[in-house]
């Protein structure tokens, strides 16, 4: 218990130190996404939630992973998007942030695509590999949100 008590924590302490963004008028969120500066996968997946309708805002960070808690290290990618105090790390493919955002589950702080795996959005051609998308929740465990 102390566990998941202190992963929430250190997960909404991650998705408020990063400020929200207004909605767009497309009445989806702005996505502001925090990178390693020049990143070229993480142009690819910017313009992929372009193409969905998402406002997104690029801020270079050389730091971004230090502002992850510990407990996310396995779930680390090459960026960090932040749109309502929701956290989205990696390379997770727009439908799922829409699914998300649509009807957030309670206790959810975000999701995240470990690592950056061939076939996600921004890495290869799509479906080339196979990756699962993570629900990131206050309270639990990573569970599996969506499967590639």
């Amino acid at each position: 218990m102390k566990r998941r008590l202190l992963l929430s924590s250190l997960i909404s302490a991650t998705a408020l130190s990063f400020l929200p963004s207004p909605a767009h008028a497309t009445g989806l969120p702005k996505l502001n996404v925090y990178r390693s500066p020049g990143c070229g996968c993480c142009e690819s997946w910017v313009a992929h939630m372009r193409e969905a309708g998402f406002d997104v805002s690029v801020i270079d960070d050389p730091d971004y992973n230090g502002r992850l808690p510990q407990a996310l290290s396995q779930m680390a990618s090459c960026h960090v998007a932040v749109a309502d105090g929701f956290a989205f790390v990696g390379h997770i493919p727009s439908r799922d942030v829409l699914r998300f955002l649509g009807a957030p589950p309670v206790g959810a702080v975000g999701l995240a695509v470990p690592g950056m795996p061939e076939g996600s959005p921004g890495m290869g051609v799509p479906g080339s590999g196979h990756y699962d998308v993570f629900l990131l929740s206050a309270d639990a465990e990573p569970t599996v949100f969506g499967r590639y």
